[in-house]
């Protein structure tokens, strides 16, 4: 298991609530298909698990 995990964007969070945007802002994600390598913890792996209708994880 490595110590950091990628995720990317792939659908927009338009039409859902201010908190999974606020998710989705904190991940440093913005635009749908940009990506960010963050380091693995346990709260990451929460926000990803909030947004996983939103998100793919890659390389995992």
């Amino acid at each position: 298991m490595s110590d950091t995990i990628r995720v990317k964007l792939v659908h927009s969070p338009i039409g859902t609530n201010k908190r999974v945007r606020e998710t989705v802002r904190g991940l440093g994600l913005r635009k749908v298909g940009s990506e960010r390598e963050l380091k693995r913890t346990a709260s990451v792996e929460g926000m990803v698990k909030r947004l996983k209708h939103l998100v793919a994880v890659i390389g995992e």
